[in-house]
């Protein structure tokens, strides 16, 4: 049974609460962990989502020098122009790229504005994506991003530097900045993904990835064709589990929802959906060989990222 009482609005002269609302502050701080993370380029063992390792995806290489062709070079390296030129064919050298692109995208929505257990889940999605940036931004690499709620989706340009960082962590929480207004279903989210993330780029989808249908896969699928894809799903306990027999109350600041766990056919259906909506992310990460990695609202991301490279 549910039940729902209104609070009578009211203003507060607190600060925010960080465990509801995370602060710029505490993403910057966060910069401190980055020496401690290897780059992006490295393989990742994927932690409670099964040992699905990413391939690196698109060239991921720049062009160097031209000389002349040798046996055993690939054909499709030819400089066409130089050996029309000088009659004697040539091939085009490549190095590995310097300054891989790393594009974050982060889930806001209003369902990851919950949680029972330490922080919302909106809030430990932006300090993973804080200590993700960071560490793209330690070791060179460039970091661009984008941040999606219902009802607007914002990209911004992979770039270097701190400078993109600090425009990225203040994208994650100034709210006022805001992408196209309208109605974004977690497939146009991705469908726009698609055209964003640069082929040879690190993708971090960070979400609680709900509304994941067959047209969000597809575009995932599209996404891993070019780019490297870990998924972090972001979740809390109540969600995967049933609490004990009892009455429990829920707040979002103005309305209060008190739940009757006796009423089991309401909470079985409930945890059914997580269960699918995770199997479902699992059976996606096996088939594409992404990264999935699970991180529920009262884990240490910083900890839970070490724990992923550890080893490498």
């Amino acid at each position: 049974m549910l039940s729902v009482k209104r609070k009578s609005a009211q203003r507060s002269e607190v600060a925010p609460d960080e465990r509801v609302k995370v602060s710029l502050k505490t993403l910057v701080d966060l910069a401190r962990f980055a020496a401690g993370f290897p780059p992006s380029g490295s393989r990742i063992r994927a932690f409670q989502g099964g040992s699905y390792i990413s391939r690196f995806k698109g060239r991921g290489m720049e062009f160097d020098e031209t000389r002349l062709y040798q046996p055993g070079d690939d054909l499709r390296t030819i400089d066409w122009k130089v050996t029309a030129r000088t009659g004697k064919p040539h091939t085009k050298i490549f190095r590995e790229e310097r300054e891989r692109p790393v594009f974050v995208s982060v889930d806001n929505r209003s369902a990851m504005h919950f949680a029972t257990r330490s922080v919302f889940k909106s809030v430990q999605a932006a300090k993973l994506a804080a200590l993700l940036a960071w560490t793209a931004e330690y070791h060179g690499d460039r970091i661009g991003g984008q941040i999606f709620s219902d009802r607007d989706c914002r990209e911004l340009k992979p770039q270097n530097g701190k400078r993109a960082v600090l425009h990225f962590l203040h994208a994650l929480t100034d709210r006022s900045v805001q992408g196209p207004p309208g109605e974004y279903p977690f497939e146009q989210v991705l469908a726009r993904l698609v055209k964003h993330a640069r082929p040879g780029s690190r993708v971090y989808l960070i979400s609680d990835f709900r509304g994941l249908s067959e047209a969000a896969e597809t575009h995932l699928s599209r996404i891993a064709e070019h780019c490297d894809v870990v998924l972090f799903f972001v979740f809390d306990a109540l969600e995967q589990s049933l609490p004990a027999t009892g009455r429990y109350r829920f707040t979002d600041g103005e309305r209060d929802v008190v739940m009757d766990s006796a009423d089991a056919q309401r909470l079985a259906e409930y945890r059914r959906r997580f269960a699918e909506r995770l199997q479902r992310l699992q059976m996606l990460a096996r088939r594409e060989k992404f990264q999935l990695v699970l991180c529920g609202t009262a884990d240490d991301p910083v900890q839970l990222l070490k724990h992923l490279m550890r080893g490498q």
